[in-house]
């Protein structure tokens, strides 16, 4: 049986059992699947979009840096 089945029984059962009220039902969804978004989003393993920036910005000076030393090394090698 999925996880969502045995909420889903556990859910219906209260209701029947008149423990639930509407208002509870849905503070009970809502925080379950706040949980469920929260557990796929860390999952994917997501940066901040600052994150993201910098990390593009050493990336970019990296490939500048990679670059003067090719026309450098190529420079060299036709002087040879």
């Amino acid at each position: 049986m999925s996880n969502s089945e045995k909420i889903l029984k556990m859910i219906s059962s209260f209701v029947e059992a008149g423990i639930l009220t509407s208002e509870d039902l849905k503070k009970e969804i809502s925080t379950s699947l706040k949980f469920q978004k929260e557990n796929i989003v860390n999952k994917f393993d997501l940066v901040t979009k600052k994150e993201f920036q910098i990390l593009k910005k050493l990336l970019e000076k990296q490939q500048k840096e990679i670059n003067e030393l090719k026309k450098k090394k190529s420079k060299k090698a036709k002087k040879s």
